[in-house]
């Protein structure tokens, strides 16, 4: 039973860094749950601190996911129209069947958010756009972070306990 567990610990370890890059996926998430599966088996003992902190970062950086984009539109000069757009846009382009939606959506919506706020000035709509896509990047960025921190711990728990897969 452990190895199994090793096994998909591992094995969402590397989904999760994937899905740091795959905004579809929820990638710190899934380095959590690998973390949770080597603490389950019998080889590693429980450290309730590493899995609670742990968590709450993972909780903290997944609301920031779908804050920082919204905050880099503002930080560009957006109203709140180009908020709301990249709001929307993020939800439309997680569930559009097209390529990089998450990335486009968001981007298409502050646009199209500040194009409603003033028609006339698609050069302000165009830089608080561009904020929205800085900020996506940003937080990708941060979750890979923490995504490659999660598998170094990970590897260094499973290095010093010893544990093997068979």
């Amino acid at each position: 039973m452990d190895s199994l567990l090793l096994l998909l610990g591992f094995v969402c370890m590397i989904v999760g860094v994937l899905g740091s890059f795959l905004p579809v996926l929820p990638g710190l998430s899934i380095c959590w749950a690998g973390l949770l599966l080597l603490y389950l088996t019998k080889a590693v003992e429980n450290n309730y601190w590493i899995l609670g902190i742990t968590l709450v970062i993972t909780i903290i950086i997944t609301i920031l996911d779908y804050v920082i984009p919204a905050k880099g539109t503002k930080k560009f000069g957006g109203s709140s129209y180009g908020v709301w757009g990249t709001n929307i846009g993020l939800i439309v382009g997680i569930f559009a069947p097209i390529p990089f939606g998450v990335i486009i959506g968001p981007f298409v919506g502050a646009f199209i958010g500040e194009l409603l706020y003033d028609s006339k000035n698609h050069k302000r709509a165009l830089k608080a756009a561009t904020g929205s896509l800085l900020g996506f990047l940003a937080s990708s960025f941060i979750n890979f972070l923490f995504c490659i921190i999660y598998l170094g711990i990970f590897i260094t728990i499973v290095w010093q306990n010893r544990v093997l897969l068979f």
